[in-house]
């Protein structure tokens, strides 16, 4: 019993300790899409704030995949809202959730689920301080899509 409590704290300090070591990141968050199917009509929503408008930042898209999705590649579409309820900009990104020619998964992942980490925006310069939203719609032709387990945005500080 005593090992496992040491084992058990020893990995808590662990993480406490690699989310410290984590500054540059603003914002995180990742939501799960129920029953891992994807419907076109399901857009998850991520709201963050922005404190310091000198600042770059990345903003990264989140996705987990089951083995079992049908594609290599997945299309979302973001939408940027702003503090003043404006849309700031909208773009679709192609994805490589798998190797176009082997099939073989990409990203992190053991057995059959895959995390991955895309970067959607670049170095934005964020004009307003204030609460942003930023929405994600999946933009493939299957309806809904089998194998998303979540999708998720993070926003962090460039590094100088």
């Amino acid at each position: 019993m005593r090992k496992r409590f040491r084992l058990f704290l020893s990995l808590l300090s662990l993480g406490l300790f690699l989310v410290s070591c984590d500054a540059n990141r603003v914002f995180e968050e990742n939501q799960d899409i129920p029953d891992n199917q994807w419907p076109v009509k399901l857009a998850p929503v991520f709201t963050f704030e922005i404190t310091d408008t000198t600042q770059q930042y990345n903003v990264f898209f989140n996705v987990r995949n089951a083995l079992h999705y049908p594609f290599y590649n997945l299309y979302l579409r973001h939408y940027l809202v702003g503090p003043d309820g404006q849309q700031i900009n909208s773009m679709l990104h192609e994805m490589y959730l798998m190797d176009p020619k082997t099939g073989e998964p990409r990203g992190n992942g053991t057995g059959d689920i895959f995390d991955h980490r895309f970067r959607g925006l670049k170095n934005v310069r964020f004009t307003q301080a204030g609460k942003y939203q930023l929405k994600l719609n999946q933009y493939m032709r299957q309806d809904p899509l089998p194998g998303i387990m979540s999708v998720g945005v993070r926003v962090e500080k460039v590094a100088p």
